[in-house]
């Protein structure tokens, strides 16, 4: 099975790093998703100490501080939990957990394992770029928490990979062939809605637009590959006045964007 990427891999490094291991327990992100992934990669050193009892003290994963409507960012700052940056950390978070999914539908230690696992490991590099304030940009660091251009571009080469599997598709295609392709669908539409959500964020000079909208694409191949070579087009549907009992061997283009 593919390892998560180098760009995963340092996310919780870096969190521990920058924020120290008790900030790293107790930051206000809104994802706890975000600390369990962290808590996953920090050093063996640091991860025994989450699995030492405490007798005094037991942790707790909630803070409080979120009471009164606010939420932390990385390295210092509270925003509204409504606040365009939340909301779109927030459909990462969605969309990471729509990749969980659809990878819990594939074969273990298959290829298509490896990729979502990668790709759900750079979604926490991802988010903690968006959850820092622009005045600390400068603190990112490039593949731990700041998405690069290599991580765009490794998804457009797999994109190209995949591509030469299947035949280029020529009309819409009905999502449910298989309960893979068909979670894959929804884990590409959540995509799709964190892509939309960047416009309202003051992400100047980053690559977090670019990397969800090729992931987006990265994620409609994956489900056409799955869907093997038989895809029931829409077309075919409407002209049966329903569903079609048959199939077509053609696939279905995304929508442009």
């Amino acid at each position: 099975m593919m390892a998560l990427s180098p760009a995963a891999a340092g996310i919780g490094r870096g969190l521990t790093r920058h924020l120290g291991l008790r900030s790293a327990r107790l930051c206000d992100f809104e994802s706890v998703a975000s600390f369990a992934a962290a808590r996953a990669e920090v050093p063996s050193r640091i991860a025994e100490s989450f699995r030492r009892p405490v007798a005094s003290a037991p942790l707790a994963i909630y803070t409080r501080r979120g009471d009164d409507g606010t939420t932390g960012l990385l390295f210092g700052g509270r925003v509204a939990k409504d606040s365009p940056r939340i909301e779109l950390n927030g459909a990462v978070d969605e969309a990471q957990a729509s990749l969980g999914s659809a990878r819990a539908e594939a074969e273990p230690g298959s290829e298509l394992d490896g990729v979502l696992s990668a790709l759900e490991g750079d979604l926490y590099v991802l988010m903690a770029e968006v959850a820092t304030a622009p005045e600390n940009r400068g603190k990112l660091v490039a593949g731990t928490t700041l998405v690069t251009g290599s991580m765009v571009s490794e998804l457009e080469r797999q994109i190209d990979e995949l591509m030469g599997r299947f035949e280029l598709p020529t009309a819409f295609v009905i999502p449910g062939r298989n309960r893979l392709s068909a979670a894959l669908d929804v884990a590409r539409t959540v995509v799709r809605r964190a892509e939309r959500l960047v416009a309202a964020v003051d992400l100047e000079g980053s690559q977090v637009g670019q990397y969800l909208n090729r992931l987006s694409d990265l994620v409609w191949a994956l489900a056409r590959w799955q869907e093997g070579d038989v895809h029931l087009l829409a077309r075919d549907a409407a002209l049966a006045g329903g569903p079609a009992s048959g199939a077509s061997t053609s696939v279905i283009p995304k929508l442009p964007g």
